[in-house]
């Protein structure tokens, strides 16, 4: 046991030299671990695009401008992780031991981004997360893990206040897919409901990728509740919502909590029966923050396809990580981890500044916002200071509607 002990510790080392024996002018690997294919692999591929866009951009603009890496290149080395722990686990391992890279940014499901994190802490290499929201990915005392985007539990803190000011509901059905994200989410608001006094007459999980929900759903249209708040992926978000119109289910309100439901492809492939869907949400582009629009157009006019908060994320973390390489010292890890903790910058996504509160470190704080789909497209419409247009409420039953 004591020989394994110093062979972990010099390897640890090993990467630790290897790492900061970058200088100005050269290439700066870093690597990124993404689902492109896979069940999550939409989600991978919007990230991995908009990480493509902000590099591009600083490239052209010169790369690192400023600091004891001036005039030097960033490389992205991506690692494919089929959207599987395991894989992740792996192919980090490999940016760290065989490509030597000096820091990871990336990946998407938490699962993947808690597997990421504990191989980043392990062998002391500065993590930067862009997406992965489940809590406890910054609440392991994991001084090399950094978060840009908010925590499950408080992705509904938007939804909640409208829910209490504008729907006031008196019951809620809660269906949730049974990963690290869903289940943080889905137990955050089951604790809220039980603070307000809302009754949750449903609190079901689910395995992510089920072909059929109406069992399910037909013990929710029995109890029929106020409100009915999901917690899903993409393929489950446009299934649910197909089938809740199929079995005429009608709460006062369909509600996503992120994720599936802010997708463009939700949209179309829900056929017609997002049309009105309330969701939590991180970001969108009608948000009054600097760049956001702009972000928008640029992703857009590249790719043909409408960029939502997942891709932000990642065009937000690639400036992050410019941010990180201008004021580094050199690139061995206490250095970059230094400069990583000392971030404190505005992009598209909104400020990032990361902060120790409650259970959590070095985590980004920011507000969260409530979207519906009106008329086939995403609006902000919650909280009023930053609503680009006024929310449908009350939302008219499928019978009703034309």
């Amino acid at each position: 046991m004591k020989r394994m002990g110093w062979i972990s510790m010099l390897a640890i080392a090993l990467v630790c030299m290897a790492t900061s024996a970058s200088v100005a002018g050269e290439v700066i690997k870093v690597g990124l671990p993404l689902p492109l294919t896979g069940i999550h692999a939409k989600f991978g591929e919007a990230i991995r695009n908009a990480y493509l866009l902000g590099l591009e951009e600083i490239t052209t603009a010169g790369g690192v401008t400023k600091g004891a890496f001036k005039g030097s290149k960033i490389e992205l080395l991506i690692e494919d992780t089929t959207s599987k722990p395991e894989v992740a686990r792996s192919a980090v391992e490999k940016l760290i031991t065989r490509d030597k890279v000096p820091m990871i940014v990336g990946e998407y499901s938490s699962s993947n981004v808690f597997a990421v994190a504990a191989v980043a802490d392990k062998f002391q290499i500065p993590y930067l997360s862009q997406t992965g929201a489940a809590d406890n990915i910054t609440q392991q005392g994991w001084k090399w893990v950094f978060r840009v985007n908010q925590p499950a539990s408080e992705y509904a803190g938007g939804l909640q206040d409208f829910f209490l000011k504008v729907v006031k509901p008196k019951s809620m059905a809660i269906l949730f897919e049974n990963t690290l994200f869903g289940t943080s989410l889905s137990k955050a608001v089951q604790e809220w409901t039980k603070e307000v006094g809302i009754e949750v007459t449903n609190f079901e999980p689910y395995e992510a990728g089920a072909i059929d929900f109406k069992p399910m759903l037909l013990k929710v249209k029995a109890k029929n509740p106020d409100v009915m708040f999901m917690v899903s992926y993409l393929m489950d978000a446009m299934l649910l919502m197909r089938q809740s119109r199929e079995l005429d289910i009608n709460p006062k309100i369909f509600a996503g909590g992120a994720a599936g439901f802010t997708m463009p492809e939700f949209i179309e492939g829900a056929r017609g029966a997002a049309e009105l869907v309330y969701s939590a949400t991180l970001w969108a582009p009608d948000v009054k923050y600097k760049g956001a629009r702009e972000f928008y157009d640029k992703y857009y006019k590249k790719y043909g396809v409408h960029p939502e908060y997942h891709s932000t994320e990642g065009y937000a973390a690639a400036y992050v990580l410019k941010d990180v390489l201008e004021r580094t010292k050199s690139l061995k890890n206490e250095d970059l981890r230094e400069a990583l903790a000392a971030t404190d910058m505005l992009t598209p996504f909104g400020p990032v500044k990361f902060e120790a509160y409650k259970k959590f470190i070095n985590q980004n704080r920011l507000p969260t916002l409530v979207v519906q789909i009106q008329k086939g497209k995403l609006v902000t419409v919650w909280p009023k200071e930053f609503a680009a247009a006024d929310f449908v409420y009350p939302v008219p039953k499928w019978a009703e509607r034309k």
